[in-house]
């Protein structure tokens, strides 16, 4: 279950499928049957896939479409919940923290909702790229899972004040790279603590609120503002290999995506319902 299947129940998506239609973007799934078209080429029956489903064909069904082009063998060091849960978030921390961020060893990541599905696999990139990472949640429950991800340092924004505790952590210096699916007054926490020539990367709104940065500020400060929207990388799906190819050898290495709940079918929609209040951590994964 991903934010955008929130987003598309409730009509906010920036691309709506047309009703009626079946949820579910990402999925792992055996293959049943293969077009006729030479856009299939490589694909077999019986081959275990991970991408995502061609609405109004989604995942959250016993069977489901999905783009041969874009489809990528799933790990097999993975089961099928785990694979599932690796592409969407997985592709968009690497796409986010690398081609956009230029991360590397030595910097400091601040992750928002870092025990969430996004979140999560921010942490786990940032750690595997050799950065310090410093995870923000909303609970003392999350801190435990954040720190057990491998956060260097948590903060549970209920609690602490976030600002001179950033400033803390960093020495003054504050955050190279700030990974944000929050919005809101989580994008205000990036900026004020934000480094000079520091990157905030914009990935989602889970807070519901969309900020208005100051571009005054950016300039006054020399940072960036980088927006990340996944799905328009599908247009070059030689990269979405490339990041695939990345991912699974971080796979090989030990990485696992944090799976808190496999959901038979008839609770998908309580499902998507939690993820859209925030109540979750990691991913739930339908499993019909």
């Amino acid at each position: 279950v991903n934010y955008p299947d929130v987003m598309m129940a409730r009509g906010h998506y920036q691309v709506q499928p047309p009703y009626p239609y079946t949820p579910g973007v990402e999925l792992c799934g055996e293959v049943l049957e293969v077009g006729g078209d030479a856009g299939v080429a490589g694909v077999a029956v019986g081959d275990r896939l991970v991408g995502t489903a061609e609405l109004p064909a989604g995942a959250f069904a016993e069977e489901a479409l999905m783009s041969a082009t874009l489809a990528q063998p799933a790990p097999p060091q993975l089961d099928d919940a785990q694979a599932a849960a690796l592409h969407i978030a997985y592709q968009t921390g690497w796409f986010g923290l690398h081609r956009r961020a230029r991360l590397h060893a030595g910097e400091t990541l601040l992750v928002h909702a870092a025990a969430g599905g996004v979140g999560s696999a921010a942490v786990h990139l940032g750690k595997a790229a050799g950065a310090r990472v410093i995870g923000i949640v909303g609970d003392a429950e999350k801190v435990s899972i954040a720190t057990a991800l491998g956060c260097d340092v948590v903060l549970d924004r209920t609690r602490d004040d976030l600002v001179p505790a950033i400033k803390e952590a960093t020495r003054g210096h504050g955050v190279d790279v700030a990974y944000d699916p929050v919005g809101g007054t989580a994008y205000d926490v990036s900026a004020r603590t934000i480094a000079f020539e520091g990157r905030i990367v914009i990935v989602g709104f889970a807070s519901g609120a969309i900020p208005n940065p100051g571009l005054n500020h950016a300039l006054i400060k020399n940072y960036s503002i980088l927006g990340l929207h996944w799905g328009l990388y599908n247009r070059d799906p030689a990269a979405i290999r490339a990041a695939a190819g990345q991912l699974n050898d971080l796979v090989a290495g030990g990485m696992r995506p944090l799976v808190s709940q496999r959901l038979p079918l008839d609770q998908a929609a309580a499902a998507v319902t939690a993820v859209g209040a925030g109540r979750t951590t990691g991913r739930i994964v339908i499993t019909p």
